[in-house]
This record gives C-alpha cells, structure tokens and sequence, in this order.
C-alpha cells in the first residue's frame, strides 16, 4: 500500500472520530500528531481509529500495536509518519504471509 493513500484515508478517519466525538478537530496534516494534536486521543480512541483504518484499507493491523506512538522512542509519530510506519508493517506481514504459504 502507498503511504500516501493510507495518510488520506487516515486523515478521513481521524476526522471523523473527532466530529463523531462532537470534539475540536484542527486541520489535518502529515505533519499532525495525533496524540498531541487532537482533543481527548487516548488509549480508548486509538485502538478504535486503528481498527476503523484496517477496515478502511482492508487489512489487518494487530490490536496490540500503537500505530500512534514510536514503541522504542515512547514519541508521539504524525501522521506521516504513522502511514509510513503502518505500510512497513502491511508489507512485513504479508511477506511474512507468503513465505509461509
């Protein structure tokens, strides 16, 4: 999957929770960092946006995984960095996948 594809559609998704949420939204950039930038995206609200986006793009994203946050750095990824980060690990499980079959 394009990083930049799955950035849209992780821009959509975030959007939306926040209307859903009747919180404040701020436009929504690459360089936007979820976990610092919107209103109330905690714990509850990202496991919900990372499983809404798996929907989204039809792929599985393992629920254990804080696409969100850098696990080794603890910091806060933007949304750049976080399609990025999600295509690495699309990619990783599907070669994964393969080799198995």
């Amino acid at each position: 999957m394009d990083p930049a594809v799955l950035k849209e559609k992780l821009i959509t998704v975030l959007g939306q929770i926040q209307a859903d949420s009747g919180l404040e939204c701020p436009s929504l950039t690459g360089a936007t960092k979820p976990v610092e930038n919107l209103p109330k995206f905690d714990s509850k609200v990202w496991p919900v946006a990372t499983t809404i986006l798996a929907t989204e793009i039809g792929e599985t994203i393992p629920n254990d995984v804080n696409i969100f946050v850098d696990e080794t750095t603890k910091l806060p990824r933007s949304i750049d960095e976080t399609a990025v980060f999600v295509c690495e690990m699309l990619k990783k499980q599907n070669e994964k996948e393969a080799a198995a079959a």
